[in-house]
């Protein structure tokens, strides 16, 4: 399997020079991340706004080492909640935020990122949009729940990622799925070893539709997070039986990766959120959409062979 290939290579300076010095890079990433700064993602907003489709804003860097970048990855996101109000768009667009780019990862980084992601979500709410905690690697994820809990207290609306390919998500899905929670579910991304993860694909199949099924049966506000057309045919058949309105679940699918699916299902009346990326620390994000689909490695391939 390639994935976990390119999954450590996410991690590797040497692959990170190497690929962010290929003439083609620039032109294949620009796919999944359209914009460096605030101003070159404002009209990609307006875009898709304008297409009837919703947003999920994440401003891309995961590798904190120090405190003050991770009051810079704050301050970004203060930025584009100040563009959003100024533009009336609070509405289309929510957050997506990684705690370790808050700080999570560095001493008393537990409370660093809460400290970071307060006035974050305190914004968010300020401009009528919502802020969801991403799930990074199963070390984090204590963390990322309790601060979840935490926030949840003030603001009941903030949101957080589960992933189908941990053996504790069904338990975490069950205890989530309550009245007010807003849960993301995904098949994950991150290289986990096999004492925490499912490894075969059939295996993370099998159980992001049984926690799918747990979500959609449960009281809160499912966000399915899946280009598998399978599996979003099986979400809407579990929302059927679950006897769910359009408006009372959504489909979230990253920018880039099946554009005309993201219209077809806005145009049925679906929710549908686009997942857009936007930054200049693209490198571990980048390599991420790379390991989670096939397709998406042979573009790259294709693109860097074709421009070579």
């Amino acid at each position: 399997m390639l994935g976990p290939v390119i999954l450590a290579a996410s991690r590797s300076d040497r692959m990170r020079r190497l690929i962010s010095a290929a003439p083609v890079t620039k032109q294949v990433v620009d796919r999944f991340i359209p914009g460096e700064t605030v101003d070159e993602i404002v009209p990609i907003i307006r875009e898709l706004s304008d297409r009837g489709l919703e947003l999920t804003m994440d401003v891309v860097g995961e590798d904190i080492t120090r405190p003050e970048q991770a009051a810079a990855a704050r301050d970004a996101y203060l930025e584009l909640i100040d563009r959003l109000k100024e533009l009336e768009l609070g509405a289309r667009a929510e957050m997506s935020v990684k705690l370790s780019m808050f700080g999570q990862a560095l001493e008393g980084g537990h409370e660093l990122a809460l400290a970071n992601v307060r006035p974050v979500v305190e914004a968010a709410a300020a401009i009528g949009t919502t802020v969801t905690l991403d799930a990074e690697d199963h070390t984090t994820l204590d963390s990322m729940f309790a601060i979840h809990e935490e926030l949840r207290r003030d603001f009941p609306q903030t949101g957080c990622v589960i992933q189908a390919y941990l053996f504790r998500t069904e338990a975490d899905a069950r205890r989530l799925a309550a009245s007010g929670s807003r849960v993301r579910l995904v098949k994950g991304a991150y290289k986990e070893p096999a004492e925490v993860a499912y490894q075969q694909k059939h295996e993370i199949d099998k159980a992001y539709v049984r926690i799918l099924k747990v979500l959609m049966e449960g009281a809160g506000y499912p966000m399915i997070g899946s280009h598998d057309p399978r599996l979003i045919s099986i979400a809407q058949e579990l929302a059927r039986r679950a006897g769910r309105k359009l408006d009372e679940y959504e489909f979230q699918m990253l920018y880039g990766i099946r554009s005309d699916e993201h219209l077809r299902l806005a145009a049925e009346g679906h929710r549908m959120r686009v997942y857009t990326a936007y930054g200049t620390d693209w490198y571990g994000y980048f390599m991420r959409r790379l390991a989670e689909k096939p397709a998406n490695l042979r573009f790259f391939v294709r693109s860097m062979i074709s421009k070579g």
